[in-house]
């Protein structure tokens, strides 16, 4: 969540860049009005009560002097009461201002572009070769169908569509990108490997960012317990060390965690209803970071090396975009997405999204740390990052690697994983 320290203490400056995202956030002026009922009932609570403890110790006295104390409890009952009405009024207004800022989306960052959408992103650079391909582009899909890699029927029979199952060539490339993605960032980056739970609570949703805004896109389970499928690896990852206190000496700490990844992606449609760029269920490696504020934006640029680092081993042609303030993410501050070139597309195409949401989701999680012993307990930064989504690799890699005989060349990378250097 935003800190409503800041929107009281200026509430000008954060409004506007909040309005930097393309909606108007003059709203949260009244979380103003509230947080200030709020504190003034709070005041009056504070003042009741020492007038309770007060009058308290009057008692006796008034007992010993033969005096009559009725009056005296009449005073306790009238304050005891009214301080029971207040509290209950602040409960209230805490779940009203709670309720606005946990659908307050983050601060943009002061130097990334202003845009409205995602037409106003901004070209980094390019790297890689985008005329690899020396034969006629053709569809991942068709690729894919040729060689005997994907079955999108019998997936749709057992399941709905929007689901795959993977075969042969495709299933053992699926699984060599991913050891090779978690190998890579654990032996040359430095990421501790971690396996998380693919079910996850709701509190875990709400501390992420991903509640309340993105509910309809998640699966519920059908259990009392209000659990969903996880809808990426940032949400059981960042949670692992929600209400803790972490020692700032083992700041920054670095994960790479493959899950698979479940959302109801209800809005897509076109071209991408073909094939798996955006499956229902798909598998990612994500990194995930945790560091100190003053860290955490050459963290970032770090985990997007390590991001395109996997690209460059692959040999994969792709370009990195920086998000304007009107297309980051929900809970971000900044972000970067690295796109892979896809022949039959003629465009660029996501396949990794880098991203320092700094204490945002860290306040919604309660996730701090100490710089020393004994020290006052500060907030972390979180950062999360695509290394990367594997879909969307092995299309990249079918479309790019095609060959004029029809088969596909395996990346040298791959080589030892798939024990094989062509898919036929």
């Amino acid at each position: 969540m935003i800190d409503i320290k800041k929107l009281r203490e200026q509430p000008d400056a954060l409004i506007a860049r909040l309005n930097t995202r393309g909606t108007s956030f003059e709203p949260l002026r009244a979380v103003l009005v509230l947080d200030e009922k709020r504190r003034t009932c709070l005041a009056e609570v504070q003042t009741l009560q020492a007038r309770r403890n007060e009058i308290s110790r009057t008692i006796g006295k008034l007992k010993r002097a033969g005096a009559d104390p009725a009056e005296v409890f009449k005073q306790l009952e009238d304050d005891k009461a009214r301080i029971q009405a207040l509290e209950e009024t602040i409960r209230t207004l805490e779940l009203e201002i709670e309720s606005v800022l946990l659908n307050t989306p983050n601060l943009p960052h002061v130097d990334i572009p202003l845009g409205s959408d995602e037409t106003e992103n901004v070209v980094l650079r390019e790297e890689g070769d985008k005329t690899m391909l020396k034969t006629t582009p053709k569809a991942h899909w068709d690729i894919a169908a040729e060689l005997g890699l994907l079955d999108f029927e019998r997936a749709a029979k057992i399941a709905t569509s929007r689901f795959v199952i993977y075969k042969n060539h495709g299933a053992r490339l699926e699984r060599a990108l991913i050891n090779f993605m978690l190998d890579l960032h654990r032996d040359a980056h430095g990421y501790e490997e971690v396996m998380l739970p693919y079910i996850v609570n709701e509190a875990s949703m709400f501390a992420s960012g991903q509640f309340p805004k993105f509910r309809e896109d998640a699966f519920k389970l059908q259990d009392e317990r209000n659990l969903y499928l996880n809808p990426t690896a940032e949400v059981p990852a960042i949670n692992m060390h929600r209400d803790e206190i972490l020692d700032g000496a083992d700041l920054p700490r670095r994960y790479a965690a493959f899950t698979t990844a479940f959302r109801q992606e209800a809005g897509s449609a076109g071209r991408d209803t073909r094939g798996i760029i955006r499956q229902h269920q798909f598998n990612k490696v994500e990194l995930i970071k945790f560091t100190t504020p003053e860290t955490s934006y050459a963290e970032l640029d770090a985990m997007l090396q390590d991001s395109e680092n996997v690209l460059i081993k692959l040999g994969l042609p792709y370009r990195v975009i920086e998000l304007c303030s009107g297309d980051i993410g929900f809970a971000m501050a900044k972000t970067y997405d690295i796109e892979v070139w896809l022949p039959s597309y003629g465009t660029y195409r996501e396949i990794g999204s880098i991203s320092n949401a700094e204490d945002y989701q860290a306040r919604r999680g309660n996730i701090r740390f100490r710089r020393e012993p004994g020290g006052k307990p500060e907030l972390v930064h979180t950062l999360n990052g695509s290394g990367l989504a594997v879909g969307r690799t092995v299309v990249a890699i079918l479309e790019n690697y095609l060959q004029e005989d029809g088969t596909v060349k395996v990346p040298e990378a791959l080589v030892p994983y798939m024990k094989t250097n062509t898919i036929k």
